[in-house]
């Protein structure tokens, strides 16, 4: 419930800050935030977690990687 709160608290201020270059649209969270309330959460449990390079970090974000092309 902490990181729910916390996600919509960040969101909150995103849009402070940047409400007049957004439209009148539903726009997702954006994913820096939400990376970062996760990291703070695993290292107030007590969890470290390994950093993507960058080779790792294309392939989380590639659609067609793995799957035979």
């Amino acid at each position: 419930m902490d990181m729910s709160f916390a996600n919509q608290a960040l969101a909150a201020e995103y849009i402070l800050k940047h409400g007049k270059d957004l439209k009148g649209e539903v726009y997702d969270v954006p994913i820096a935030i939400d990376n970062e309330i996760a990291r703070l959460k695993l290292k107030a449990m007590g969890v470290e977690i390994d950093t993507l390079t960058d080779e790792q970090e294309t392939y989380l974000n590639a659609w067609n990687m793995g799957t035979g092309h």
